[in-house]
């Protein structure tokens, strides 16, 4: 247990719960653009237009081949360059998870609703519903269920790539992690074990009852 003694200063603790607040920030504000974003996408994508099936398509794919630390770069890098306006590391970082996330959101919803039996749109439109309230109404309530399970998990990819964001120097739970050791580096040798341990003790309770939540979803409703 030689070096432990580090977790226990009270500066190092609140240190790293400020940084891991930051992580959560970046985090939770993505996830909820990403739901809302993703959803209206989605079902705009589920609906036989092929241009626009085709546009979202091809964004989605750049979205996907596209290193989300390269998007970091761009955006935090190679759009401050190509407009002059002063995007702050933060920002940038809210940014690229908001635009992964809602892109793969839109996906999900799409598989979701299109997985929706034709005789429900049919159903519903005997009724007399426009298509607004047939998807509000009717599919995506339908759709719901089969759409959590892979939201929950993308939520939890979400949470744990946001470590990335370290790379444009956000103070988050990992480079306040790196402060602390470079700190310690001199007087405790085994700070570096110590620290990463612990944000990857952080990580662990946050993201796994998040897994084993999206895991009982796929096996009750999938």
């Amino acid at each position: 247990m030689q070096g432990v003694n580090i977790l226990f200063e009270q500066e190092t603790l609140m240190r790293l719960m400020q940084g891991l607040l930051v992580s959560l920030e970046i985090s939770v504000i993505s996830i909820i653009i990403s739901v809302f974003g993703g959803l209206v996408l989605g079902v705009l994508m589920s609906l036989k237009n092929k241009p626009l099936y085709w546009l979202l398509k091809i964004c989605l794919e750049i979205v996907r081949i596209m290193p989300t630390i390269v998007w970091l770069f761009i955006f935090y890098f190679g759009l401050t360059r190509a407009t002059g306006m002063h995007i702050s590391a933060f920002m940038a970082s809210l940014l690229v998870f908001s635009v992964w996330g809602v892109f793969e959101m839109m996906d999900i919803v799409r598989g979701a609703v299109v997985s929706i039996p034709k005789h429900q749109f049919e159903s519903a439109q005997s009724l007399g519903l426009n298509k607004f309230k047939i998807y509000t109404y009717v599919i995506v309530p339908l759709a719901f269920r089969r759409l959590v399970p892979g939201a929950v998990n993308l939520l939890s990819r979400m949470i744990k790539t946001t470590s990335i964001v370290v790379l444009i120097g956000v103070v988050e739970v990992v480079k306040v992690g790196q402060q602390i050791i470079e700190r310690h580096v001199f007087t405790n040798n085994m700070a570096p074990f110590w620290v990463y341990g612990f944000i990857f003790f952080l990580y662990f309770i946050i993201c796994y009852p998040i897994s084993k939540f999206s895991k009982k979803l796929e096996e009750r409703w999938g």
